[in-house]
């Protein structure tokens, strides 16, 4: 008898031994994962993103930009990104 030898991968039954998705937090972090959170840097400027959960944003003060969280989702594009400098009272974000 021959079987294809395939690498196992272990199987866990336990909840505690699994890692939550991402997004899988919704607590004071508006659906992120707070871990994530501590990982995740400016593309721009390689510093730190300061979340804004009433705006869900993350938010490069270095940059000057915002980034929306869609879904729970980061969307750390620059082209995505939303100026701060519009929060002067000059222009709006459009909806």
């Amino acid at each position: 008898m021959t079987d294809d030898p395939k690498p196992q991968t272990p199987q866990t039954d336990s909840p505690a031994d699994a890692s939550p998705p991402v997004g899988g937090e919704t607590d004071a972090h508006g659906g992120i994962d707070p871990k994530l959170l501590d990982l995740l840097v400016c593309p721009l400027t390689k510093k730190t993103l300061r979340h804004d959960v009433e705006a869900n944003e993350l938010v490069s003060e270095a940059a000057g930009l915002a980034y929306p969280i869609r879904g729970g989702v980061p969307i750390l594009l620059p082209s995505e990104a939303r100026s701060l400098r519009d929060d002067d009272g000059d222009a709006e974000r459009a909806s």
